[in-house]
């Protein structure tokens, strides 16, 4: 190692460098033992296995031979001690697998049986579980090690507190990924350090999965573990042989020699005879005040038994045939009971105590294929036929048609079907196969130690079943849906209802949905081979509406957990005026008075207090007086958080009474109330997703650990599920919690519970509890495929679990907890960088407005994928674009929780800090501080190579640890394809792997797939080749459900033709992503690397883009030059329509108008263009989503500043600046062709005139104000633009139009946000059509023309209310998070009822008025209609003094800053003003002040027009509609026409 001397340190970098590359040699030398070879380096043409995808069959590629691949093990380069060299060992089977991994143990070689357990928590204690005696444990969750070890400590009755046994007791280990940094405050030691003590060998970096479908198959193994020695002197190595380790008496070798006594003089004796007994078991005894004479498995009992009140039969390892000692003793003492010779006495055995129980009353045991391990195995009672999750181990079982006469089974395994115990009928005897101790696992069966006192007392209690059948079944149910998306409510309710409608379908149910997101899935009439709801309407969720439908339908149950708030509120409404009770609706599922005490935040409190649970001191208040008064006592800071609340609203964390103040002001504007209690900032947040049925069988489907500490929403955190950093005790501590409070509260169906935990100890608190379907429960679903919505529904309807079948597998049963084999990390979208003013801080309220879930078997590969996903532009986990100038700037950023934190952190470790000092900046547990670390490190290691020094196993290592082939070009300063074309030569490919829910204990009968490098085997036979669609990735403002929807209705078009589908998309919020929609799901990254993988892996026939939004229209051109069949539009015409200044140079060689147009060559060139023109101009980049850093410029400051902006979210392709014509109708076309010839179109006309994004605009089909020559023209340019650009697929245009002219103002030739409405409006699915075309089937132009019997109005939805200090004022940019639409006789009624949809309610009384000079004359009609119509207008200065010379009467309000009365912000605060318009632009005086008054509104929940033309519209149909302000109802005497989709098209009247 050089010296510290200057000229060391000078030579330094060079040593690192050389020992990296030798590093990489000595990889590859080490390979080349393992049987790597150079074929590795040859063409993939030469390399066998590897050729094309056209060369090679593709069963061929299923499998891939371990030669060539080079080994590369995660972190093996990065854990601690290890420097750069490790030791390896390999795992050798008896059928000749032989798997070569990382030594973390003892490195001795040996024998033993190879299983393997699903359970995810609680490895010290299976490791010491005596059962495993003899056996090389292979644990299938990939990642352990994570908390560490904890010390030898003894109880109070001198048995250590933290294991099983005094000892390992596993012969050897096998995971996939091991832990080098353990994080836990009960930690003393790695479990490396550890297994080295104890002198267990085991092994890290081998594919567990493919070990546990092996032992599936082909039942448990006998197996060796073998290590290389570093020098060999003399004599050949003698092998280690395999060993039938069943064949040893191992229950002699575990028991005790000489008996024991525990709490001598203990009111219950309990004689136990030690076959192996687990430490817990023991404890659990000794808890109930039992004296324990522990004795030798051999041990005489029938003289012993004389002095007991009960016997104990243990559990212990292998055959029980070798006990046979036990069972003749125990066959003694049970004659004496039963001749009278000794008192008959209490037996109970557990787990091998069953088996020797069996044995002794004359049944038969077997072995079996694999046996039973884990924590999550479902038993059923046949007493009560309730299902108890349960922790096994055991080989061996009970013959059940070995039961004598007498007996009876106990419990039967609800999956296998196996016995499970036995219980006399008569005598009290009994006994279970599983551990009610359960350590590691639940305990919900420890009431089993109570019946066994119980007998010892004499008592024998009746056993009675808690379940009432239900009321007679419903035959009509009623779905609330949510309504348009908003942030902390979004696509997740689509995939909830929808997969509800198909469960609720499947029992022969008519169903009835109400819900007015027109895009969404649900909403559909025609289900396109899946069953729709009976009856769509497209009304408001509200509980007048709701009421009208009750009536017309008569619904016999409705069920109000699939709407998210909006359905749970509504449905609270429902109740507490009786409509329920007066139709005779009954509430399917949890009931009204469980999710009021949820959502009531003081009745919720009271109920965690009458069980005794923990919450964090707080007070429910309803005033901001009451407030402040709690928070003096709580101190501060203090956490606020409101009732009936959705996703935080409302929350926060208060470090002063004025913060206090303002919150509690606003949230009491939009919440009856509000909780004040302690701040727990910086503990831990763990969810669970728990399942309940009537009968009280109660599940956890997912626990979920939050990467930010408490402080973060759960919708705006990092979440990773399972989690990582909870022992068994805490998981299970937390998990019983969840289960006790879920029966308490009386929920029926799914619900999520939020915890607060101590990262110092085991203190928790109970945050709160989602009694419906949420957000999380869309992710649960998602990341263990168990379809919570879908058995959510069914339990609504009074089934129970364990009659549910399991759809994953389709062979066992819903009534279990999945056990995962991989892990899942999902992370928000933020869209904070596209308004004004707004805080970038995230914290109690939620921000986002979308997420991604990636897939991986280690959180590198997990978290790095998870981070791309959420926009092409991240490359990974690096810092990006985060800048931190000075280092008080990046305290600052780690410090308070933003959107950009995680791009902070890893600037952080790109500079050097250490884990500790981040960590105390954070408040991030330090275990997923190192893991990012470690990415760091791969990061600096990489970037010392280039792509033709790089060694083979760091690539493998980077691909291991979630490095993306473009991360790599760019580190190693290639091109992605060249990295591509690398790794392929060197035999480095991903490797496809299925989720099951069952850790492949089961064979799953779907195919819900990801890719992984950390494998070596596929679990699919790729010989399907369907199509490829490739879906719309995360939600985010301009891409949301609906795009979700073109990918639903393409897939099922598929379907219905007989076509395989492939699909590829990573939102858990969507439909397209449930695992029965396709034939082939791929929840995975939507690059161009992962396309092209899946595409060769699955040797695709086509791939279609225009489905799925921007992101994959974006992949268009590089899929097509890299010989990707895209089905319909070919690429170069898809980048023609993209690229601005391709397009608008096609609109000219084709006459086709449009506003005057130059691509940017020069700033200089751009202001003189726009000098020529005249301003305004409009800014416009290429290949952007929802008019991304498009802007209006009105002077050259602006259009300077402007560019800017634009050329950096555009930086490979032009920027255009055209002409802005003002005052121009906008018109929305969407369009299928087939070879350019028009199939099918819909021509929609904008409320607002041209200047707000169409995505924020309200759209009116059929047109309602436009020209009919207009029109005509409109289909002119369509027909002509299909023809030039040669389209074959659906297409959108945006166009204006002027004084007798229409010009064109862009196409995308792709679906588009407006595709459902237009699809629902005509009645005809524009994508079942697109996608006939795309694909080649036979398909003809339609001559579909819209209804003249209806009007559908979409408007948009915005979450302004969310985004603390985001202008609420609307432009060509993009704001809103989604969409609402409605159909009515005329467009009054249709705009009046999706307006409501919105969440907007009508003003009873006053509204103000504040405008523009600009907009005096357009806007003072509106404003007349409404003082005629009975309102009170208030106005500010200057309007007030224009309204009152137009005859108007109005009055006057202050600005706050004049100091005159009265004040706008008081009239706002107080509640006095209804709904504000405001009219405003940057030719304000007032722009400061303008933008408060909007937010003030937004703040206080009052509804806010800023479009001079959507008021005009609301007056005339408030008009229209014949409002009557004096009426009470809150829909003001309005009569809304009421009629379900299917009625419209019927053209039917009421």
């Amino acid at each position: 190692r050089p010296s510290s001397t200057p000229q060391g340190r000078a030579r330094g970098g060079t040593w690192h460098r050389r020992m990296r590359a030798n590093f990489g040699l000595l990889l590859l030398c080490q390979q080349g033992v393992a049987g790597w070879s150079a074929s590795a380096l040859l063409p993939a043409a030469t390399h066998p296995g590897r050729a094309s995808r056209t060369a090679v069959p593709a069963r061929m590629v299923e499998a891939i031979p371990s030669r060539d691949r080079p080994t590369a093990f995660l972190g093996s380069t990065f854990g601690s001690n290890s420097a750069m060299f490790y030791r390896q060992g390999t795992l050798v089977l008896e059928d000749g697998t032989r798997l070569r991994g990382v030594s973390f143990g003892c490195e001795k070689p040996i024998a033993g049986e190879l299983v393997f357990t699903t359970g995810m928590v609680g490895y010290p204690e299976s490791l010491t579980d005596p059962s495993y005696k003899g056996q090389i444990l292979v644990m299938t969750y990939p990642i352990v090690g994570n908390y560490g070890v904890p010390n030898d400590e003894l109880d109070q009755w001198g048995l250590p507190k933290f294991f099983e046994s005094d000892r390992v007791q596993v012969s050897g280990l096998i995971i996939s990924d091991y832990s080098h940094h353990h994080s836990h405050w009960n930690s003393q030691r790695s479990l490396s350090q550890w297994l080295i003590e104890q002198g267990i060998p085991a092994l890290y970096g081998i594919d567990t999965r493919l070990l546990t479908k092996k032992i599936r198959s082909k039942g448990a193994l006998r197996a060796t573990i073998e290590f290389e020695p570093s020098v060999a002197l003399g004599g050949a190595k003698v092998p280690t042989s395999f060993e039938d380790v069943n064949k040893r008496n191992l229950v002699a070798e575990v028991s005790i020699k000489e008996p024991r006594v525990f709490n001598k003089g203990g009111k219950y004796k309990v004689l136990a005879t030690d076959c192996g007994i687990k430490y817990n078991i023991i404890r659990s005894l000794l808890q109930r005040d039992c004296e324990v004479t522990l004795v030798p498995w051999d041990t005489p009992l029938k003289d012993r038994l004389k002095d007991a009140d009960g016997l104990f039969l243990s559990n212990g390892p292998g055959d029980p045939a070798m006990a046979s000692k036990t069972v003749e003793h125990l066959k003694e003492a049970i004659e004496a009971m039963e001749s009278g010779e000794i008192k008959m006495k209490p037996l109970f055995g557990i787990c091998l105590g069953n088996q020797l129980l069996a044995l002794a009353a004359g049944c038969t045991t077997f072995k079996m294929k694999y046996g039973n391990r884990g924590a999550n195995q479902p038993c059923i009672d046949t007493r009560t036929a309730r299902c108890y999750i349960t922790a096994q181990n055991h080989g061996f079982a009970v013959e059940p048609s070995s039961i004598p006469d007498g007996w009876a089974p106990f419990f039967i395994n609800a999956n296998d079907h196996t016995n499970e115990g036995l219980i006399h009928k008569t005598r009290p005897f009994f006994s279970v196969q599983f551990h009610p101790e359960a350590c590691a696992g639940p305990t919900d069966t420890d009431f089993l130690f109570e019946m066994f006192l119980q007998r010892v007392h004499g008592e024998h209690a009746e056993v009675t079943v808690c379940y009432k059948p239900p009321a007679p079944p419903v035959r009509k149910v009623l779905l609330l849906g949510s309504g348009g998306l908003s942030i902390g409510q979004a696509g997740e309710f689509d995939y909830s209802g929808s997969q509800a409608i198909k469960a609720l379908k499947e029992e022969g149910l008519e169903v009835i949905l109400i819900n007015p997101n027109i895009a969404s899935v649900q909403t559909n009439v025609d289900g396109q081979g899946q069953s729709p709801a009976d009856r769509v309407y497209l009304m408001p969720v509200t509980a007048d509406i709701v009421e009208s439908i009750i009536e017309r339908e008569r619904p016999e149950g409705i069920i109000l957990s699939m709407g998210g708030q909006t359905g749970l509120n509504c449905g609270v409404a429902l109740e507490k005026r009786g409509i329920l009770k007066k139709y005779n609706v009954r509430v399917l599922g949890t009931q009204v008075d469980a999710i009021e005490a949820t959502e009531d935040r003081g009745i919720f409190s009271e109920k965690l207090t009458e069980i005794n649970e923990r919450i964090a001191p707080s007070f429910a208040v309803t005033t901001v007086k009451d407030a402040l008064i709690a928070a003096e006592k709580i101190g501060y800071p203090c956490m606020i958080r409101a009732a009936f609340a959705l996703g935080g609203l409302g929350s926060g964390l208060m470090g002063s009474p004025e913060e206090l103040t303002e919150m509690a002001r606003t949230a009491l504007a939009s919440a009856p109330q509000l909780l004040v209690e302690k701040s727990l900032k910086g503990w831990k947040e763990v969810e669970y997703e728990v399942v309940r049925d009537a009968a009280n069988n109660c599940i956890t489907v997912c626990n979920m650990e939050n990467f930010d500490p408490l402080g973060v929403h759960t919708g705006d955190s990092i979440v990773i599920a399972p989690s990582q950093t909870l022992t068994d005790e805490e998981y299970h501590m937390l998990r019983d919690t969840a289960i006790k409070v879920v029966r308490h509260l009386g929920i029926v169906g799914e619900c999520n519970i939020q915890y607060a935990l101590d990262p110092n100890s085991k203190d928790y608190c109970i945050i709160e509890v989602n009694p419906r379907l949420s957000r999380s429960s869309a992710l649960a679903s998602k990341a263990t495929g168990y379809p919570l919505a879908a058995v959510a529904a069914k339990l609504a309807l009074g089934q129970l679990l364990p009659d549910l079948t399991n759809s994953v597998t389709q062979s066992t049963t819903a009534c279990f907890e999945p056990s995962l084999d991989y892990i899942v990390v999902k992370v928000p979208r933020w869209d904070l960088s596209k308004f004004d003013r707004v805080s970038r801080q995230i914290g109690s309220a939620m921000k986002s407005v979308g997420e991604v879930m990636a897939i991986g078997r280690t959180f590198e590969e997990s978290l790095q994928k998870a981070l791309r996903m959420t926009d092409p532009a991240i490359q990974g986990f690096e810092p990006n674009e985060f800048v931190a100038e000075t280092e008080e700037d990046l305290i600052q950023s780690l410090e308070v929780a933003s959107d950009t934190r995680i791009y902070a952190v890893a600037e952080a470790l790109k500079r050097g800090w250490t884990v500790d000092r981040i960590h105390g900046y954070t408040a991030i547990d330090p275990w997923f501080l190192w893991k990012l670390k470690r990415v760091t490190d791969m990061r600096a290691i990489l970037k010392e190579y280039t792509a033709n020094t790089l060694p083979a196993a760091t690539l493998m290592q980077a691909k291991k640890s979630g490095f993306s082939d473009q991360q790599l070009a760019s580190l190693l300063g290639s091109a992605e394809l060249d990295i591509r074309k690398l790794r392929k030569s060197m035999g480095i490919t991903p490797f496809v792997k299925q989720i099951d829910t069952m850790a492949a204990e089961f064979p799953a009968a779907t195919n819900y797939l990801y890719l992984t490098y950390n494998g070596d085997e596929h679990d699919v036979i790729f010989d399907e080749h369907g199509t490829m669609v490739i879906g719309s990735g995360v939600y985010r403002i301009g891409s949301s459900v609906e795009f979700d929807w073109c990918s639903v209705s393409a897939i099922r078009t598929l379907r219905q033709l007989g076509k395989k589908s492939v699909m590829i998309n990573y939102n858990p919020e969507t439909v397209s992503t449930d695992f029965d929609e396709c034939d082939r799901l791929y929840f995975e990254e939507l690059s161009l690397e992962r396309v092209l993988d899946v595409y060769e892996l699955e040797g695709c026939e086509n791939a279609i883009v225009s489905v799925g939004g921007q992101i994959p229209n974006s992949l268009a051109l590089k899929m097509g030059n890299t010989g990707v069949n895209v089905a319909g539009t070919s690429p170069t015409m898809i980048d023609t329509a993209e690229d601005r200044n391709k397009f608008s140079a096609l609109c000219d060689s084709v006459g086709i108008d449009q506003p005057a147009w130059q691509m940017l060559a020069s700033k200089e060139e751009a202001l003189a263009f726009c000098e020529r023109v005249g301003y305004p101009c409009l800014v416009r980049p290429s290949y952007v989503l929802s008019g991304a850093a498009m802007n209006v410029a009105y002077t050259a400051g602006e259009l300077t500043g402007y560019l800017t902006e634009a050329t950096a979210v555009s930086k490979e392709h032009p920027v255009v600046v055209s002409k802005f014509i003002e005052n121009a109708r906008e018109i929305d076309v969407d369009a299928v062709a087939k070879d350019g010839k028009v199939l099918l179109k819909a021509i929609s006309e904008h409320v607002e005139n041209a200047g707000v994004h169409s995505g924020d605009a309200s759209l009116m089909l059929p047109p309602q104000t436009l020209d009919p020559a207009d029109i005509l023209k409109v289909e002119e340019i369509t027909d002509k633009l299909a023809a030039a650009l040669q389209i074959t697929g659906p297409f959108n245009m945006q166009l204006i139009a002027k004084d007798g002219e229409v010009k064109v103002i862009e196409c995308n030739l792709r679906a588009s946000r407006s595709c459902p409405f237009s699809s629902k409006v005509l009645g005809v699915n524009f994508i079942e059509v697109a996608t006939k075309a795309m694909i080649g089937a036979e398909i003809q132009p339609m001559d579909v023309k819209p209804s003249k019997n209806y009007v559908g109005v979409k408007v948009p939805m915005f979450s302004f209310q969310r985004l603390k200090g985001a202008d609420p004022a609307l432009g060509v940019e993009m704001s809103s998070t989604g969409e609402v639409a409605c159909f009515g006789p005329d467009r009054y009624d249709a705009f009046m009822k999706a307006m409501l949809s919105t969440g907007m309610k009508l003003p009873k009384k006053n509204i103000l008025v504040s405008m523009q000079e600009r907009f005096f004359a357009d806007a003072v009609p509106a404003v007349r209609k409404l003082q005629a119509l009975g309102y009170t207008i208030f106005a500010t200065e200057k309007t007030s003094a224009y309204l009152s010379g137009q005859g108007v009467e109005s009055t006057l309000l202050h600005y706050a800053e004049t100091g005159s009365e009265p004040c706008i912000d008081e009239y706002i605060q107080r509640g006095d003003i209804e709904m504000v318009f405001m009219f405003s632009n940057q030719f304000s005086q007032n722009i400061l002040t303008n933008y408060a008054i909007r937010r003030l509104a937004v703040d206080y929940g009052v509804p806010l027009i800023t479009n001079v033309q959507v008021a005009e519209l609301l007056a005339d149909s408030l008009e229209a509609n014949k409002v009557d302000i004096s009426s009470p109802a809150s829909l003001a005497g309005v009569s809304l026409d009421v009629r379900n989709l299917h009625e419209w098209y019927a053209g039917e009247k009421q």
